[in-house]
Protein backbone atom coordinates (compact mmCIF):
# COMPACT_ATOMS: atom_id res chain seq x y z
CA UNK A 1 0.00 0.00 0.00
CA UNK A 2 2.94 2.49 0.94
CA UNK A 3 4.05 1.86 -2.34
CA UNK A 4 0.66 2.63 -4.39
CA UNK A 5 0.18 5.37 -2.35
CA UNK A 6 3.60 7.36 -3.12
CA UNK A 7 3.00 6.28 -7.09
CA UNK A 8 -0.85 7.75 -6.69
CA UNK A 9 0.98 11.10 -5.24
CA UNK A 10 3.88 11.33 -7.37
CA UNK A 11 1.06 11.40 -10.40
CA UNK A 12 -1.35 13.44 -9.04
CA UNK A 13 -0.02 15.90 -6.13
CA UNK A 14 3.59 16.72 -7.28
CA UNK A 15 2.60 20.22 -8.73
CA UNK A 16 1.59 21.54 -5.37
CA UNK A 17 2.98 23.81 -3.62
CA UNK A 18 5.65 22.93 -0.20
CA UNK A 19 5.75 24.48 2.76
CA UNK A 20 8.79 25.00 5.38
CA UNK A 21 7.71 24.81 9.31
CA UNK A 22 5.05 27.16 9.71
CA UNK A 23 5.17 30.15 12.27
CA UNK A 24 1.77 32.32 11.29
CA UNK A 25 0.48 34.33 13.68
CA UNK A 26 -2.65 32.86 15.12
CA UNK A 27 -6.03 34.60 16.71
CA UNK A 28 -6.24 34.98 20.44
CA UNK A 29 -9.72 33.59 20.39
CA UNK A 30 -11.13 31.14 18.21
CA UNK A 31 -14.74 29.90 19.47
CA UNK A 32 -16.23 27.53 17.55
CA UNK A 33 -20.07 26.32 18.01
CA UNK A 34 -20.02 22.30 18.84
CA UNK A 35 -23.11 20.65 17.90
CA UNK A 36 -24.32 17.35 19.79
CA UNK A 37 -25.54 14.32 17.97
CA UNK A 38 -28.87 14.61 19.05
CA UNK A 39 -29.20 18.61 18.69
CA UNK A 40 -32.13 19.97 16.55
CA UNK A 41 -29.37 21.81 14.39
CA UNK A 42 -27.77 18.59 13.81
CA UNK A 43 -27.89 16.62 10.59
CA UNK A 44 -28.24 13.55 12.32
CA UNK A 45 -31.87 14.38 14.48
CA UNK A 46 -34.89 12.66 14.49
CA UNK A 47 -37.97 14.55 15.12
CA UNK A 48 -40.15 11.28 15.56
CA UNK A 49 -36.99 9.63 18.18
CA UNK A 50 -38.07 9.47 21.78
CA UNK A 51 -35.66 10.47 24.61
CA UNK A 52 -35.43 6.93 25.90
CA UNK A 53 -33.77 5.73 22.47
CA UNK A 54 -31.04 8.84 22.48
CA UNK A 55 -30.61 8.24 26.34
CA UNK A 56 -29.95 4.38 25.33
CA UNK A 57 -27.51 5.78 21.88
CA UNK A 58 -25.45 7.64 24.61
CA UNK A 59 -25.27 4.66 27.08
CA UNK A 60 -23.81 2.98 23.98
CA UNK A 61 -21.27 5.12 22.87
CA UNK A 62 -20.31 5.62 27.04
CA UNK A 63 -19.77 2.14 26.84
CA UNK A 64 -17.83 2.14 23.37
CA UNK A 65 -16.02 5.04 24.53
CA UNK A 66 -14.99 3.98 28.25
CA UNK A 67 -13.84 0.02 26.73
CA UNK A 68 -11.58 1.61 23.66
CA UNK A 69 -9.82 4.14 26.50
CA UNK A 70 -9.41 1.31 28.75
CA UNK A 71 -8.06 -1.02 25.82
CA UNK A 72 -5.10 2.05 25.06
CA UNK A 73 -4.30 2.84 28.44
CA UNK A 74 -3.58 -0.52 29.35
CA UNK A 75 -1.59 -1.18 26.18
CA UNK A 76 0.52 1.55 26.90
CA UNK A 77 0.86 0.87 30.69
CA UNK A 78 2.14 -2.35 29.40
CA UNK A 79 4.63 -1.06 27.13
CA UNK A 80 2.84 -2.58 24.04
CA UNK A 81 1.29 0.58 22.67
CA UNK A 82 1.22 1.93 18.90
CA UNK A 83 1.52 5.32 19.88
CA UNK A 84 -0.78 6.67 17.21
CA UNK A 85 -3.42 4.45 17.36
CA UNK A 86 -6.55 6.63 17.87
CA UNK A 87 -10.00 6.73 18.71
CA UNK A 88 -12.67 4.16 17.28
CA UNK A 89 -13.00 5.07 13.36
CA UNK A 90 -15.12 8.51 13.04
CA UNK A 91 -18.78 7.93 13.16
CA UNK A 92 -22.46 9.11 14.10
CA UNK A 93 -22.72 5.71 16.55
CA UNK A 94 -19.50 6.64 18.59
CA UNK A 95 -19.58 10.08 18.74
CA UNK A 96 -21.18 12.98 20.90
CA UNK A 97 -19.97 16.39 19.25
CA UNK A 98 -19.32 17.95 15.87
CA UNK A 99 -17.66 21.03 14.31
CA UNK A 100 -18.76 22.77 11.19
CA UNK A 101 -15.55 24.50 9.56
CA UNK A 102 -14.49 25.74 5.74
CA UNK A 103 -10.71 24.72 4.49
CA UNK A 104 -8.62 26.55 1.54
CA UNK A 105 -9.54 28.94 -0.82
CA UNK A 106 -11.90 28.80 -1.88
CA UNK A 107 -13.49 27.83 1.50
CA UNK A 108 -15.15 24.11 1.52
CA UNK A 109 -17.17 23.38 3.98
CA UNK A 110 -16.66 20.48 6.55
CA UNK A 111 -18.38 18.49 8.88
CA UNK A 112 -16.25 16.79 11.37
CA UNK A 113 -16.30 14.94 14.63
CA UNK A 114 -14.64 16.53 17.87
CA UNK A 115 -12.03 14.53 19.79
CA UNK A 116 -9.79 14.87 22.75
CA UNK A 117 -8.90 11.45 22.13
CA UNK A 118 -6.87 12.21 19.12
CA UNK A 119 -4.32 14.62 18.39
CA UNK A 120 -4.82 15.01 14.71
CA UNK A 121 -7.14 17.46 12.40
CA UNK A 122 -7.73 15.42 9.36
CA UNK A 123 -10.44 16.29 6.08
CA UNK A 124 -10.93 13.85 3.04
CA UNK A 125 -9.06 14.84 0.06
CA UNK A 126 -9.07 14.37 -3.55
CA UNK A 127 -7.89 12.17 -5.44
CA UNK A 128 -9.39 9.69 -3.60
CA UNK A 129 -8.31 5.94 -3.37
CA UNK A 130 -11.02 5.69 -0.15
CA UNK A 131 -13.51 7.95 0.32
CA UNK A 132 -17.01 8.08 1.61
CA UNK A 133 -19.19 10.24 -0.93
CA UNK A 134 -19.88 12.78 1.85
CA UNK A 135 -22.71 15.25 0.80
CA UNK A 136 -20.72 18.49 0.36
CA UNK A 137 -17.75 18.26 -2.00
CA UNK A 138 -14.23 16.70 -0.77
CA UNK A 139 -11.31 19.16 -0.68
CA UNK A 140 -9.41 19.12 -3.67
CA UNK A 141 -6.13 20.58 -2.58
CA UNK A 142 -5.06 21.21 -6.21
CA UNK A 143 -7.73 23.96 -6.65
CA UNK A 144 -6.84 26.26 -3.03
CA UNK A 145 -4.16 28.90 -3.39
CA UNK A 146 -3.64 28.33 0.26
CA UNK A 147 -2.47 24.78 0.12
CA UNK A 148 0.89 23.73 0.40
CA UNK A 149 2.22 20.08 1.26
CA UNK A 150 4.66 20.02 4.33
CA UNK A 151 8.04 18.21 3.82
CA UNK A 152 10.16 15.67 5.36
CA UNK A 153 12.63 18.24 7.39
CA UNK A 154 9.25 19.95 8.75
CA UNK A 155 9.17 19.47 12.29
CA UNK A 156 5.94 18.58 12.10
CA UNK A 157 6.30 15.29 10.19
CA UNK A 158 7.62 14.04 12.55
CA UNK A 159 5.02 13.88 15.24
CA UNK A 160 2.55 12.28 12.76
CA UNK A 161 0.97 8.99 12.59
CA UNK A 162 3.23 6.47 11.46
CA UNK A 163 5.32 8.86 9.32
CA UNK A 164 7.06 7.69 6.17
CA UNK A 165 8.39 10.33 3.32
CA UNK A 166 7.83 9.55 -0.13
CA UNK A 167 10.60 10.21 -2.88
CA UNK A 168 8.45 13.56 -3.72
CA UNK A 169 9.53 14.42 0.11
CA UNK A 170 6.10 15.00 1.14
CA UNK A 171 5.24 13.48 4.71
CA UNK A 172 2.51 11.38 4.93
CA UNK A 173 0.94 9.89 8.41
CA UNK A 174 -1.60 7.22 8.61
CA UNK A 175 -3.68 6.96 11.23
CA UNK A 176 -4.91 3.90 12.66
CA UNK A 177 -8.04 3.01 14.61
CA UNK A 178 -8.62 0.32 17.31
CA UNK A 179 -12.42 0.14 15.68
CA UNK A 180 -12.38 0.49 11.57
CA UNK A 181 -10.58 0.92 8.80
CA UNK A 182 -6.92 2.99 9.04
CA UNK A 183 -6.77 6.73 7.23
CA UNK A 184 -4.07 7.66 5.56
CA UNK A 185 -2.59 11.10 3.81
CA UNK A 186 -0.12 13.78 3.17
CA UNK A 187 0.43 16.25 6.06
CA UNK A 188 0.18 20.03 4.91
CA UNK A 189 -0.66 23.00 5.84
CA UNK A 190 -4.50 25.26 4.77
CA UNK A 191 -6.29 27.92 5.92
CA UNK A 192 -9.49 27.14 8.19
CA UNK A 193 -12.78 29.65 8.10
CA UNK A 194 -14.77 29.50 11.19
CA UNK A 195 -18.14 31.14 12.00
CA UNK A 196 -18.26 33.32 14.67
CA UNK A 197 -21.35 34.46 16.83
CA UNK A 198 -22.71 37.33 14.96
CA UNK A 199 -22.24 35.40 11.81
CA UNK A 200 -18.58 36.92 11.27
CA UNK A 201 -15.62 34.88 9.90
CA UNK A 202 -12.35 34.24 11.39
CA UNK A 203 -9.58 32.85 9.07
CA UNK A 204 -6.39 30.91 10.94
CA UNK A 205 -3.73 30.47 8.47
CA UNK A 206 -1.11 27.87 7.69
CA UNK A 207 -2.84 25.36 9.84
CA UNK A 208 -1.34 21.44 9.80
CA UNK A 209 -3.55 18.87 9.11
CA UNK A 210 -4.03 15.76 7.27
CA UNK A 211 -5.06 15.57 3.71
CA UNK A 212 -6.68 12.20 3.81
CA UNK A 213 -6.76 10.38 0.51
CA UNK A 214 -7.00 6.69 1.60
CA UNK A 215 -10.14 7.20 4.22
CA UNK A 216 -11.97 3.61 3.91
CA UNK A 217 -15.74 4.28 4.29
CA UNK A 218 -17.78 6.51 6.96
CA UNK A 219 -20.56 4.67 8.03
CA UNK A 220 -22.81 8.08 6.72
CA UNK A 221 -22.69 10.87 4.44
CA UNK A 222 -22.14 13.71 6.49
CA UNK A 223 -18.84 13.21 8.03
CA UNK A 224 -15.45 14.77 6.46
CA UNK A 225 -13.35 14.17 9.08
CA UNK A 226 -11.59 14.64 12.63
CA UNK A 227 -11.25 17.50 14.74
CA UNK A 228 -8.58 16.15 16.96
CA UNK A 229 -8.26 18.19 20.36
CA UNK A 230 -6.09 15.82 21.83
CA UNK A 231 -2.29 17.57 22.71
CA UNK A 232 1.10 16.69 21.09
CA UNK A 233 3.13 18.99 19.23
CA UNK A 234 1.18 18.11 15.66
CA UNK A 235 -2.61 19.07 17.11
CA UNK A 236 -4.42 21.66 16.57
CA UNK A 237 -4.49 22.84 20.79
CA UNK A 238 -0.87 23.28 20.19
CA UNK A 239 -0.84 25.01 16.91
CA UNK A 240 -2.98 27.51 19.00
CA UNK A 241 -0.99 28.08 22.53
CA UNK A 242 -2.08 24.95 24.76
CA UNK A 243 -4.82 26.26 26.06
CA UNK A 244 -8.57 25.56 25.36
CA UNK A 245 -12.33 25.36 27.02
CA UNK A 246 -15.90 24.09 26.15
CA UNK A 247 -18.84 24.75 28.04
CA UNK A 248 -22.16 22.69 27.47
CA UNK A 249 -25.30 22.61 28.90
CA UNK A 250 -28.16 19.96 29.61
CA UNK A 251 -26.99 17.23 27.07
CA UNK A 252 -30.19 16.30 26.93
CA UNK A 253 -32.07 18.76 25.54
CA UNK A 254 -31.96 19.19 21.93
CA UNK A 255 -32.92 22.87 21.68
CA UNK A 256 -30.06 23.95 23.79
CA UNK A 257 -27.55 26.18 21.28
CA UNK A 258 -24.72 27.51 23.42
CA UNK A 259 -22.39 24.78 23.36
CA UNK A 260 -19.12 26.25 22.67
CA UNK A 261 -15.63 25.20 22.58
CA UNK A 262 -13.08 28.10 22.11
CA UNK A 263 -9.42 27.71 21.62
CA UNK A 264 -6.52 29.87 21.71
CA UNK A 265 -4.65 31.89 24.84
CA UNK A 266 -7.96 33.93 25.16
CA UNK A 267 -9.65 30.85 26.01
CA UNK A 268 -11.54 31.66 29.32
CA UNK A 269 -9.64 29.98 32.66
CA UNK A 270 -11.45 31.02 35.20
CA UNK A 271 -12.73 29.04 38.65
CA UNK A 272 -10.59 26.82 40.95
CA UNK A 273 -8.15 24.58 39.28
CA UNK A 274 -6.71 21.14 39.69
CA UNK A 275 -3.71 19.81 38.56
CA UNK A 276 -3.59 18.45 34.53
CA UNK A 277 -1.27 15.92 33.62
CA UNK A 278 -0.62 14.93 29.84
CA UNK A 279 -0.07 11.30 29.40
CA UNK A 280 0.08 9.87 25.63
CA UNK A 281 -2.35 12.99 24.34
CA UNK A 282 -4.95 12.29 27.07
CA UNK A 283 -5.98 14.45 30.14
CA UNK A 284 -5.62 12.85 33.57
CA UNK A 285 -6.55 14.57 36.65
CA UNK A 286 -6.53 13.59 40.62
CA UNK A 287 -9.51 12.80 42.33
CA UNK A 288 -9.50 13.02 46.01
CA UNK A 289 -12.82 12.21 47.36
CA UNK A 290 -16.57 12.33 46.72
CA UNK A 291 -19.44 13.50 48.86
CA UNK A 292 -22.78 13.39 48.57
CA UNK A 293 -24.99 16.88 50.39
CA UNK A 294 -21.52 17.51 52.53
CA UNK A 295 -21.11 13.69 53.90
CA UNK A 296 -17.29 12.65 52.75
CA UNK A 297 -17.69 9.40 51.40
CA UNK A 298 -15.42 6.63 52.98
CA UNK A 299 -13.25 5.81 49.86
CA UNK A 300 -9.33 5.64 50.16
CA UNK A 301 -8.18 8.43 47.68
CA UNK A 302 -5.00 6.02 46.53
CA UNK A 303 -7.66 4.59 44.60
CA UNK A 304 -8.06 7.02 42.09
CA UNK A 305 -4.51 7.94 41.59
CA UNK A 306 -2.53 6.74 38.76
CA UNK A 307 0.62 5.21 39.27
CA UNK A 308 3.17 4.57 36.47
CA UNK A 309 3.07 0.41 36.11
CA UNK A 310 -1.23 0.00 36.27
CA UNK A 311 -3.25 1.11 33.93
CA UNK A 312 -5.25 3.46 36.38
CA UNK A 313 -5.88 6.68 37.00
CA UNK A 314 -8.90 9.74 36.61
CA UNK A 315 -9.01 10.74 32.72
CA UNK A 316 -11.63 13.88 32.08
CA UNK A 317 -13.37 13.51 28.47
CA UNK A 318 -15.76 14.41 25.85
CA UNK A 319 -16.44 11.51 24.22
CA UNK A 320 -18.52 9.92 27.10
CA UNK A 321 -21.73 11.25 28.19
CA UNK A 322 -21.29 8.48 31.67
CA UNK A 323 -18.93 9.00 34.38
CA UNK A 324 -17.05 5.53 35.34
CA UNK A 325 -15.53 4.95 38.66
CA UNK A 326 -13.64 2.18 39.88
CA UNK A 327 -15.25 -0.55 41.93
CA UNK A 328 -14.51 1.01 45.36
CA UNK A 329 -15.42 4.31 44.68
CA UNK A 330 -18.43 2.72 42.72
CA UNK A 331 -19.74 0.77 45.33
CA UNK A 332 -19.12 3.68 47.85
CA UNK A 333 -21.55 5.94 45.49
CA UNK A 334 -23.78 3.23 45.27
CA UNK A 335 -24.44 2.55 48.56
CA UNK A 336 -25.09 5.89 49.65
CA UNK A 337 -27.30 7.10 46.97
CA UNK A 338 -29.41 3.30 47.81
CA UNK A 339 -29.53 4.55 51.43
CA UNK A 340 -31.10 8.02 50.53
CA UNK A 341 -33.76 6.52 48.00
CA UNK A 342 -34.56 2.68 48.56
CA UNK A 343 -36.67 3.88 51.59
CA UNK A 344 -38.96 5.40 49.16
CA UNK A 345 -38.54 4.84 45.79
CA UNK A 346 -38.52 0.98 44.16
CA UNK A 347 -35.80 -0.12 42.76
CA UNK A 348 -35.67 -0.82 39.06
CA UNK A 349 -33.67 -3.97 38.17
CA UNK A 350 -32.43 -3.70 34.56
CA UNK A 351 -28.65 -5.20 35.22
CA UNK A 352 -26.86 -5.93 37.74
CA UNK A 353 -24.24 -3.17 37.17
CA UNK A 354 -26.95 -0.30 36.57
CA UNK A 355 -28.49 1.62 39.94
CA UNK A 356 -32.57 2.30 38.64
CA UNK A 357 -35.36 3.51 40.09
CA UNK A 358 -39.18 3.72 39.17
CA UNK A 359 -40.49 6.64 38.83
CA UNK A 360 -39.20 10.21 37.54
CA UNK A 361 -36.28 11.72 37.65
CA UNK A 362 -37.57 14.97 37.30
CA UNK A 363 -40.46 14.52 40.26
CA UNK A 364 -39.07 12.53 42.07
CA UNK A 365 -35.82 13.73 42.71
CA UNK A 366 -36.89 16.68 43.87
CA UNK A 367 -34.64 17.95 47.28
CA UNK A 368 -31.78 15.04 46.12
CA UNK A 369 -28.38 16.19 47.77
CA UNK A 370 -25.57 17.30 45.20
CA UNK A 371 -22.96 14.99 44.74
CA UNK A 372 -19.95 16.56 44.84
CA UNK A 373 -16.30 15.57 42.94
CA UNK A 374 -13.24 17.09 45.37
CA UNK A 375 -9.95 17.11 43.17
CA UNK A 376 -6.39 18.11 44.16
CA UNK A 377 -5.91 21.50 44.88
CA UNK A 378 -9.56 22.28 46.26
CA UNK A 379 -11.32 22.23 42.39
CA UNK A 380 -14.91 20.89 42.76
CA UNK A 381 -17.28 19.50 40.34
CA UNK A 382 -20.69 19.25 41.31
CA UNK A 383 -23.40 17.14 40.00
CA UNK A 384 -26.68 17.93 40.24
CA UNK A 385 -30.26 15.86 39.29
CA UNK A 386 -29.52 16.64 35.81
CA UNK A 387 -25.82 15.58 35.75
CA UNK A 388 -25.94 12.26 38.23
CA UNK A 389 -29.31 10.60 36.76
CA UNK A 390 -30.83 10.08 33.23
CA UNK A 391 -34.41 8.99 32.31
CA UNK A 392 -34.01 6.22 30.86
CA UNK A 393 -36.98 4.95 29.95
CA UNK A 394 -40.60 7.11 30.46
CA UNK A 395 -41.28 4.99 33.82
CA UNK A 396 -37.89 4.48 35.25
CA UNK A 397 -34.42 6.55 35.87
CA UNK A 398 -31.03 5.51 36.36
CA UNK A 399 -27.70 6.88 38.03
CA UNK A 400 -25.13 8.39 35.03
CA UNK A 401 -22.36 6.77 37.29
CA UNK A 402 -21.17 3.31 36.14
CA UNK A 403 -18.45 0.95 37.20
CA UNK A 404 -15.40 0.55 35.66
CA UNK A 405 -15.24 -3.02 35.69
CA UNK A 406 -18.43 -3.51 33.34
CA UNK A 407 -16.13 -4.45 30.36
CA UNK A 408 -14.53 -7.59 32.64
CA UNK A 409 -12.40 -7.72 35.68
CA UNK A 410 -9.39 -7.02 33.48
CA UNK A 411 -10.60 -3.54 33.48
CA UNK A 412 -10.89 -1.63 37.00
CA UNK A 413 -8.08 1.03 37.83
CA UNK A 414 -9.32 3.33 35.09
CA UNK A 415 -12.25 6.65 35.90
CA UNK A 416 -13.49 8.66 34.04
CA UNK A 417 -15.18 11.65 33.98
CA UNK A 418 -17.91 12.05 31.75
CA UNK A 419 -19.93 14.87 30.02
CA UNK A 420 -22.84 14.89 32.22
CA UNK A 421 -20.90 15.40 35.29
CA UNK A 422 -19.47 18.62 33.20
CA UNK A 423 -22.75 20.11 32.31
CA UNK A 424 -23.19 23.44 32.92
CA UNK A 425 -19.28 24.25 33.83
CA UNK A 426 -16.95 26.04 31.76
CA UNK A 427 -13.80 23.69 31.45
CA UNK A 428 -10.74 25.63 30.59
CA UNK A 429 -7.33 23.27 29.45
CA UNK A 430 -4.24 24.74 30.76
CA UNK A 431 -1.49 22.46 29.24
CA UNK A 432 1.48 24.83 29.59
CA UNK A 433 0.63 25.56 32.88
CA UNK A 434 -0.63 22.18 33.82
CA UNK A 435 -4.00 22.99 35.25
CA UNK A 436 -8.22 22.16 34.20
CA UNK A 437 -10.36 24.74 35.82
CA UNK A 438 -13.94 24.01 36.80
CA UNK A 439 -16.24 27.59 36.63
CA UNK A 440 -19.92 26.79 36.91
CA UNK A 441 -21.60 28.85 34.53
CA UNK A 442 -24.58 29.25 32.10
CA UNK A 443 -22.70 28.65 28.84
CA UNK A 444 -24.98 31.31 27.18
CA UNK A 445 -23.84 33.60 29.22
CA UNK A 446 -20.30 33.08 27.57
CA UNK A 447 -21.56 34.07 24.33
CA UNK A 448 -19.99 37.05 21.97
Amino acid sequence: MAVALAVFYSLILAPIAVAGTPTPSRPSRLIIELIHRDSVVSPYHDPNENAANRIQRAINISIARFAYLQAKVKSYSSNNIIDYQADVFPSKVFSLFFMNFSIGQPPIPQFTVMDTGSTLLWVQCRPCLDCSQQFGPIFDPSRSSSYADLPCYSEYCWYSPNVKCNFLNQCLYNQTYIRGPSASGVLATEQLIFKTSDEGKIRVQDVVFGCGHDNGKFEDRHLSGVFGLGFSRLSLVSQLGSTFSYCVGNLNDPYYFHNKLVLGHGARIEGDSTPLEVINGRYYITLEAISIGGKMLDIDPDIFTRKTWDNGGVIIDSGSSATWLVKAGYDALLHEVESLLDMWLTRYRFDSWTLCYRGTASRDLIGFPAVTFHFAGGAELVLDVDSLFFQRWPHAFCMAVLPSFVNGENYTSLSLIGMMAQQNYNVAYDIGGKKLAFERVDCELLDD
